[in-house]
Formats: structure tokens, sequence, C-alpha cells
């Protein structure tokens, strides 16, 4: 399996492929296989490197996981592998996916795409493949019959219902200390982690997220996370576990029974929530619970502080109740980061301008303003199309930095929304208090100069160039 991808400096990040490390653990513990994992950002090698991986591996299935910001990689690694393994099987998956439907294989000749899931769909065309070749039978699978047609299976992906039952992901596939000398997800400095997923789904539908597992909530028990981290700690010798659940605080009740149990056969560990925690679901009793479990660094996502945006998008997030959030996790010593976007459709420059004086005169240490960007297969992009559909055509989705403006949707010009790109970061970041406390509570202070560049690229961005 083949995390797709290369590193550059518009996207440096680097982090364990979760996917195809679960996915992986799940497909082993079911059949008599050989995996190898290949994460292409690791080491960037070249499509016609990892072509010859899966050939010397002498590899029957290639299954390819992709984020849309490297869609652009698919039809040259799919045509590198084709034609060093002509009988492989390649199978696309991942976030892009999910995303983009049967019209990836449109422009890639792979044989079949896997969208949201992927434990039980891979598992079934395993089963079809050493079986009977029948893929007709397997829901919400897209496949390339004989003649080259390309089929869209009824159904959705099955899921896994009681995720406790999927396997630990199998890092052993990998070397985990290789990405302690990398970049993940910033800006938490580089240190001696694993990342975990413990729960899946979540119920709230903000716009423009994607679907892939569900609105149900599915989450790993209390029990089964610290038996994750006890395992980890004697095997690889981390310090750090990286959640990277969508929803980690939904559930109460789970977070004491995680941080009493872990207290007690464990003792803290540090912990961080680079995908963030939803604010307004904390009170003091859990910051405290999350602060005495190890955590040392949350990015917390307020998107836009305009009541009407958070209606509009269904977010619904409590401004007020956020606030007090990164207070009291701040004052509990975690290294706060927000996340907000402008460029909202219609949204004004007096709700820009509302949002970042809500997040510069907020308790967050960082933040970051991304830019709104309408994916297909997200509600966002369903409104867009219905009622913006001028502004979608000329999106190029590829490679693509999320802190940059390809598409405006607002109510202002062009000019102005990268005036207020600019302006966002300028605000939050020049005041002396803030700075301050960046260098005082930054976990690896000496780190800082690192991402100087990318704050003044962002506080020029759009200086020199327009929307594509």
């Amino acid at each position: 399996m083949v995390n797709v991808g290369l590193r550059s400096t518009l996207y440096p990040l680097v982090s364990p492929p979760m996917g195809p490390l679960y996915i992986a653990a799940w497909l082993r513990d079911r059949f008599p296989l050989e995996i190898q994992i290949v994460n292409q950002r690791l080491d960037n090698p070249s499509f016609e490197q990892v072509a010859r991986m899966a050939a010397a591996f002498d590899a029957d299935i290639v299954g390819l996981s992709v984020m849309t910001p490297f869609a652009y990689a698919i039809p040259e690694m799919v045509a590198a592998v084709r034609e060093a393994r002509p009988d492989t099987k390649i199978i696309l998956g991942g976030p892009h996916i999910s995303a983009f439907g049967a019209s990836v294989l449109e422009t890639a000749l792979a044989d079949a795409a896997v969208a949201g899931e992927g434990e039980r769909s891979m598992e079934m065309f395993l089963e079809a493949y050493l079986g009977d070749g029948d893929y007709s039978k397997i829901p919400g699978l897209m496949w390339r019959n004989e003649e080259g047609a390309v089929i869209l299976n009824d159904g959705h992906a099955p899921i896994v219902e009681d995720i406790d039952t999927i396997p630990m992901p199998a890092y052993d596939l990998i070397d985990p200390t290789r990405y302690w000398r990398q970049q993940s997800m910033p800006p938490i400095p580089r240190r001696k982690y694993i990342s975990l997923v413990s729960s899946r789904g979540c119920p709230y539908g903000c716009w423009w997220c994607h679907n892939i597992f569900g609105r149900g909530f599915r989450a790993h028990s209390p029990e089964r996370i610290v038996e994750e981290i006890t395992y980890y700690k004697k095997t690889y010798g981390v310090d750090d576990i990286e959640f990277l659940d969508d929803c980690f605080n939904l559930n109460k009740k789970r977070v004491f029974d995680f941080s009493d149990l872990l207290l007690k056969q464990n003792g803290p560990i540090k912990i961080a929530f680079p995908n963030a925690l939803r604010a307004d679901l904390l009170d003091e009793e859990t910051v405290g619970a999350l602060a005495d479990a190890g955590t040392y660094f949350s990015s917390f996502a307020l998107e836009s502080a305009s009541t009407r945006i958070q209606e509009m998008t269904q977010k619904r997030l409590n401004i007020e109740n956020f606030l007090e959030a990164v207070r009291m996790a701040v004052n509990k010593k975690i290294f706060a980061n927000g996340f907000a976007m402008l460029g909202f459709p219609g949204e004004t420059e007096a709700e820009m301008e509302h949002t970042i004086r809500t997040a510069s005169e907020s308790a967050l240490h960082t933040a970051s303003f991304f830019t709104v960007t309408p994916f297909p297969g997200t509600p966002l992009f369903d409104y867009v199309k219905e009622n913006l559909a001028d502004r979608i055509g000329h999106i190029d989705y590829s490679n693509m930095d999320f802190c940059q403006v390809c598409v405006n949707l607002s109510g202002v010009s062009d000019e102005t929304l990268y005036y207020y790109q600019r302006k966002a970061t300028r605000d939050f970041f020049l005041r002396p208090e803030r700075l301050y406390r960046i260098m005082r509570d930054f976990p690896q202070p000496h780190l800082l100069p690192l991402y100087i560049p990318i704050v003044l690229n962002r506080a020029f961005k759009g200086l020199f160039s327009s929307i594509r």
C-alpha cells in the first residue's frame, strides 16, 4: 500500500499513514498476506521508484491512498505501476476518492476505487479477488469491468460498528522513529510520538467536512486506548501521543474514564490534539481531566465568529463557550492553536473583521486563517454548485495550499479577500503579549524560527498573485 504524494516546501508535513496502517492490520488478521507500506512523502521516491518497489515485492494488489492536495500524482503513479506490473490490481482509496468518487477512474486506469472507510471494503475485495472475481456485490465499490467500463455498485461502503475489533495499526510495517525527525501536524514540534485514532464519525454536519466515517460516533473504549498507549511506550519508547480524532471529547464520560485509567495504569503521558477538540463541549472538569492525563497541546476550531455563518454552515459553535474553553486550556498550561476560515459564501467585510478580532483577542497562542474551499462530496460544494456555480469551474485542487486563495465565494472582491487574509495573520501575531506567550509556552522554543517563513508568507500573500 502506498501513501501517495511528494513532500514539498508548499506542503512539508509528514505523518504516519494511518489509513493504510489500519487497513493492513485488519486484512492480515483475516488473510495470510504479506503487506508492504510505502509512504512516498517520507523519502520522496519518484513514481517509477515506487513502481519498482511494487515489482520487487511481486505485488498482486497495489493500494494507493490519496489526499486531494496530492491528486495530481494519481495518473502518473497508476501509469508507472501498470508499466512495472501489468497484471497487478490497482485500487484507489483515501479522502480524495471519498470526495471525487468514480470520476477519478476516468483519468487514471486503476482497477477499482473505495470511498469512505476501507477495512470492510478491502476485505470484501480480497475475498472476491481470491474467489470468483465478482466485484459487483461489494457495496459502494467503483470498479472497471473487462470491457473497461467504470461500474458504481449500489450502496455505501460498509463500516466496522465496533471499532475495538479493529487491531492496532500495523506500525511494525513502518519505522515510527523516522517520523520523529519530520514535521507532522503544525505547529507541534518534532518529538517521539505515535499517532492514534480513538474514534470515528462526527455528529456535526459542518458544510466543509467530508462524511468519510459517517455521522454516528464510534469510539474505542478507554481500556483499548490505554492498552495501545502502554504497548507503544514499551515497544517504541514513545513519550507523546497524537490523537487524530474528529471529536475526541464528544463523550464526556469517556474522557474522564480514559484519564482515570491512564493515570492508574501508566501515569500521565504527553498528549496532543492537532485536529482540535470541540471547544464548546469543554468545561473545567473536562479540561482538568485532559490536563491531568498529560495534554500539552490542542487546536481549537473557531472557523467563523459570525453567528450567521455558524448557523448557515451548521457548525453552530457557541462562541462564548469557545473563548472560555481556550482560556481554561491555556490556564492549564495547554498550548492553544486556533483554526479559522475566511471567504464563506456571501461573507462581508464586517464578518471577516469580526472573526479576525475575535481570534486576535482570544487566549489562543497561534492560529491559521484558511481559505474556504468547496470540495466535491461536501454540503458546501453542493451549495456553491447551486448558488455560485460560476465560482467553482476553475478550481485547481491539486497541490494546493489551504491558506492561499484559489476561489472567492465571499461578498467582497478578490483584492479585499486577500487583504483580510493578510490582515488576519498580522493582527493576530503582531501583538507583543502574544509573541511573549508563544516564546514562553511553546514546547520547543528553539524550533520557533522554522515557522517564521510560514507566518511571513501568510502575512504578505496575494500581493504578487491573483486567484486562479
